[in-house]
């Protein structure tokens, strides 16, 4: 009995969870239309200037090559 009663408290913790998780996602359904022209308007808008900075050239910086020092002979001591 004790099996069972704990995976019934397991199975119900689980879809509460679930249900709380899908209420606070922050999503929202609205049917007014100027809402969705908003919306499309601005999607259309990200995504030309999406495609604006990928077909933009980019000025590469040349490769950088640090300057070797020349090594300092060493004195002879005779």
């Amino acid at each position: 009995m004790k099996k069972v009663s704990l995976a019934a408290l397991v199975a119900l913790s689980a879809m509460t969870g679930a249900a709380y998780a899908q209420t606070d996602n922050g999503i929202t359904m609205s049917t007014d239309p100027a809402k969705a022209a908003d919306i499309e308007q601005r999607a259309q808008d990200l995504q030309a200037k999406q495609e604006a900075m990928h077909s933009a050239p980019t000025r590469q910086r040349p490769p950088h090559h640090p300057t070797k020092k020349a090594a300092k002979p060493a004195a002879a001591s005779e």
